[in-house]
Formats: structure tokens, C-alpha cells, sequence
């Protein structure tokens, strides 16, 4: 498992990088177990929420895109969990947008819909294929993204909860 994790770890920085152009800025990660989130007041979440709260006030973060609160995935929906959490910890006014990856969309009432301006359809298909080890089964048995949703959409849709 320890050897998953790793992979998994260089494979988001690999993604990150191609994505960005740069190796300068690298992913930061919580140590949360895959399909174990940490639940909402125990110490890990809230060490969690400490830290995020505390390099968005340094980093000057006024937005989390994060995937969706509904999403059927446990660790999906508890980082919107944390996104919203840090949200209320930190000491300057951030907004939270939702993805959906495996859920439908949000109720159109509490939420309003952001595009996000277009980016290469080949680059985010060269930054998604850095994750080897969900695309083929070159690390072994496991999850695989289906080929359907290997297809990388020129635009996101970001969900923002209205009145904020």
C-alpha cells in the first residue's frame, strides 16, 4: 500500500507540473487514507483545517475549487467537507466551488453554475495521463477510470452556492 501511495503522489506532482508548466509549485498532502477520511470534528480533521486555514491566509487564497459535497465517493465529499470548513476558519473571505465527478448536478436553486475559460483539451488529457496507476493496470488490481471519462472537456463547471 505504502508503494501505491507513492506512485500515486508522484503521479498528481507529474500532473500538476504538466499542467502548470513548472515543477515549482508542488501538491501538499494531508496523510489522509484513501477511502478513510478524516470525519468532521475528530483531531485529524481539524489539525486539517488548521493548516489549510493557515496557508490560505498566507497565500492569500480567496478560492477552493474542490470536488462536489454530494458526490458518492466518501473522501470526494469529505473534501468538500474540509473546503468548507477552511473556508469558515480562515480569516479572509474565500469561495468554495464545486465539481461533480461522479454525481449529477447540484440543485439549480441553491447553487449557480460557473464556467471556467477554456483550456486545451490535449494538455488536461496529457496532465490526466500522468496517473498511470488509474488508467492502466501497470500498479496492479484496482481502480481504473472508465475510458468515458478520459475524455478532458475544453471548459470545468464550477458550482457556487448562491448568496455568496
Amino acid at each position: 500500500m505504502q508503494r501505491l501511495i507513492c506512485v500515486r503522489r508522484r503521479e498528481g506532482a507529474g500532473a500538476l507540473s504538466r499542467l502548470t508548466g513548472s515543477r515549482r509549485n508542488r501538491p501538499f498532502h494531508l496523510g489522509w487514507k484513501d477511502a478513510a477520511p478524516a470525519a468532521p470534528g475528530s483531531s485529524k480533521f481539524d489539525r486539517s483545517v488548521m493548516t489549510l486555514a493557515s496557508f490560505c491566509v498566507r497565500l492569500r487564497v480567496d478560492a477552493i475549487a474542490v470536488t462536489a459535497r454530494h458526490e458518492p465517493h466518501c473522501d470526494h465529499a469529505a473534501a468538500a467537507e474540509l473546503a468548507y470548513a477552511v473556508k469558515g476558519r480562515a480569516k479572509r473571505r474565500i469561495v468554495v466551488a464545486e465539481y461533480c465527478v461522479w454525481a449529477d448536478r447540484p440543485e439549480p436553486r441553491r447553487y449557480r453554475a460557473i464556467r471556467s475559460d477554456a483550456m486545451s483539451p490535449g494538455l488536461r488529457r496529457y496532465a490526466l495521463q500522468a496517473h498511470r496507476s488509474q488508467l492502466t493496470a501497470s500498479h496492479g488490481h484496482g481502480f481504473r477510470l472508465p475510458k468515458a471519462m478520459q475524455r478532458m472537456a475544453a471548459r470545468d463547471t464550477l458550482f457556487v452556492e448562491r448568496g455568496i
